[in-house]
């Protein structure tokens, strides 16, 4: 090699480190000095995919096991107006979702649609959430299929069922067959309130299908208080009643 080669080596090596000491050597001291976070950017300290699973708040969808949609359906209140219910499971104990918007959709008998509804609900952790929609007009139109999905991506956070603490106890069914009533009480068993409280009433048949539904609301209940709830429907039941299911539902809240 020349002198000159050499001197150009000699040049482009210096160059090099450099740029090295400049560059690498505060994002080296960046990325060695700074603890791991949930708000690096950086897959690490166990997380599933970056910022994301593992002890950070927000988790990986990937690595839960999807919630079931085990029905939806529409019930007839009057003629021209219906309510409808998507009925969900979700198993991860400790993953729930705070606001995800929705939609039902409605057709008639020819597949055409109807109408649609669309709203924002949570998802509760580890159990079920019933999304109530009421009020629906549909005109002189008849529903005949209902479908419910949600029309953004959920997001999936570490969190818990603050509606385990709201107990249901004497649930009475009457006047079944003139203006039926369903009254029950629930009582706030933890040492918190819990504020902007839904119940989700839903009345299944002796085989267990689903047949007409109500909601109703509280906006607080503070700890060990106890409140009746009443829902009612302004006709007749068609249908034999088999069970009687009340479902409280309040915002999932963060780990303690």
């Amino acid at each position: 090699m020349s002198w000159a080669s050499r001197r150009k080596t000699a040049y482009a090596i210096g160059v090099f480190i450099f740029f090295a000491i400049v560059i690498g050597g505060p994002f080296g001291y960046w990325y060695f000095s700074i603890p791991p976070s949930c708000y690096d950017s950086i897959q690490n300290q166990g997380e599933t995919k970056v910022d994301r699973g593992g002890p950070c708040p927000l988790l990986d969808d990937e690595a839960l096991t999807p919630p079931g949609l085990l029905w939806t359906r529409a019930f007839r209140v009057r003629e021209g107006t219906y309510s409808a219910v998507a009925y969900m499971q979700n198993p991860n104990a400790e993953a729930g979702v705070r606001e995800v918007k929705y939609r039902f959709r409605m057709y008639d008998e020819r597949n055409v649609l109807v109408t649609e509804r669309q709203g924002v609900t949570y998802i509760m952790p580890g159990s079920v959430t019933a999304v109530f929609e009421g009020g629906i007009e549909t005109g002189s139109r008849v529903v005949a299929h209902t479908y419910f999905d949600f029309i953004q991506t959920p997001q999936w956070e570490r969190l818990v069922d603050t509606s385990s603490a709201l107990v249901i106890k004497d649930t009475t069914l009457t006047d079944t067959e003139s203006i039926p009533r369903l009254t029950a009480t629930i009582q706030n068993t933890s040492v918190k309130e819990r504020r902007n409280i839904k119940l989700v009433a839903i009345i299944s048949d002796p085989a267990g299908n689903a047949f007409t539904a109500s909601q109703t609301a509280l906006p607080l209940l503070l700890p060990g208080q106890r409140e009746e709830v009443i829902f009612t429907w302004p006709a007749p039941l068609s249908v034999t009643v088999g069970r009687v299911m009340i479902i409280p539902l309040s915002a999932p809240g963060l780990p303690q």
